[in-house]
């Protein structure tokens, strides 16, 4: 057994690979293994009232980064593997890598960012540009989200830092939207506004406090202008309830004869006299 263990399988040089040291390593990345699960259960037992599941997986995936850094390294130190010499040898090429895949680096940097940040946790709604999504899973370099239509899109972690992001999760959960709606001039505007602040307060999803309200907001080419303002804990399907209000505002205005003008123009032909 010791001569099978010490046997050289591979004898370059400076450089000797034996089964024993094939077995080390194993025997590292299965310890590593039964480490993180360990850990990941100490992590996700602590009281869920003071720390959410977003900051709780960012901690376990930063803890799981470092764990493998230091197996990775004892690894290739237990084969031979000289990391000092590893790293200056490979300097030039890292540079050279660096140059060619800089936008890669940013991910991954930027992932960084966010894990020990923590603007951005598991769970989060966000809005990036126009698209609204849930936060499914923070990686290294990329992130991925879900949308409305239960679609997963794969969000490199640099738009997450760089963009314009909304986290609708961090802000009060009562979120102020609104709905423009514009009716005929000659419509009675004070029965416009009842009819619009009724529609909202009978609305399950909207929050009764602060209650909706509206404003008259101008007097348009051809419509009176309104806009209902109401309040929902439900942002991530604030569509939803949107179109629903819509639904029944233009039910009750068709109820009381409001009328929701289109845009429109007359054009008056003028007949030139021909010239005798």
């Amino acid at each position: 057994m010791k001569d099978f263990l010490e046997y050289h399988l591979i004898d370059v040089d400076n450089y000797t690979l034996t089964p024993y040291d094939i077995l080390v390593a194993i025997f590292v990345i299965l310890v590593t293994f039964v480490i993180l699960k360990i850990i990941r259960k100490a992590i996700f037992a602590r009281d869920r009232k003071r720390y959410d599941i977003g900051t709780l997986n960012s901690i376990f995936l930063v803890t799981k980064y470092f764990v493998w850094t230091i197996a990775i390294i004892i690894i290739l130190q237990t084969i031979g593997v000289n990391i000092t010499y590893l790293i200056a040898s490979s300097a030039a090429l890292l540079v050279g890598l660096g140059l060619g895949i800089q936008q890669i680096f940013n991910d991954i940097v930027s992932g960084i960012f966010l894990l020990f940040e923590g603007n951005v946790k598991i769970n989060d709604i966000v809005q990036i540009n126009d698209m609204v999504a849930t936060v499914k899973q923070i990686n290294l370099r990329t992130s991925k989200v879900e949308t409305r239509d239960k679609v997963i899109i794969i969000v490199p972690n640099s738009k997450l830092i760089s963009d314009n992001v909304i986290n609708w999760s961090t802000i009060d959960e009562n979120t102020r939207f609104s709905i423009k709606v514009g009716v005929s001039y000659g419509s009675d505007v004070k029965k416009v506004k009842q009819i619009l602040e009724s529609v909202a307060a009978n609305h399950k999803k909207i929050s009764k406090t602060p209650k909706p309200f509206v404003r008259f907001t101008d007097f348009g080419n051809s419509s009176l202008d309104f806009e209902l303002l109401f309040f929902t804990k439900n942002s991530f399907r604030v569509k939803n309830i949107k179109s629903e209000l819509r639904f029944e505002i233009y039910s009750e205005f068709s109820k009381n004869n409001i009328n929701i003008p289109f845009p429109q123009q007359d054009i008056y032909i003028k007949e030139i006299p021909k010239n005798n």
